[in-house]
């Protein structure tokens, strides 16, 4: 089986993709990433619903080796692959302040 044969994984390396990155005009900090072609209309409704009309942030060729400021390039082209879109959260927020 040649390398084109294989379904992207781990080990694959995955072809660039052109993408668009949607801001939440609902939730601070929360990005879509989406196959430049690919439509709203296409997405889970209830991702739709919690993500809001998303408006348009940034457009880019993405390939595995791009480095992303939260996020893995690699995990979101897997994402993209899989899915159809990739969900970036806002980071954790693990520290809890003390009492005064």
């Amino acid at each position: 089986m040649s390398q084109l044969d294989q379904t992207p994984n781990e080990e694959t390396p995955c072809e660039p993709i052109e993408v668009m990155v949607y801001r939440s005009p609902r939730r601070a900090e929360t990005y879509l990433y989406l196959p430049r072609r690919a439509e709203f209309d296409t997405l889970p409704e209830a991702l739709r619903q919690q993500f809001g009309e998303g408006e348009a942030f940034l457009d880019f060729v993405l390939d595995a080796q791009r480095k992303l400021a939260l996020v893995d390039a690699a995990e979101v082209l897997r994402a993209l692959r899989t899915q159809g879109f990739y969900l970036q959260l806002p980071p954790r927020q693990d520290h809890v302040p003390s009492a005064p």
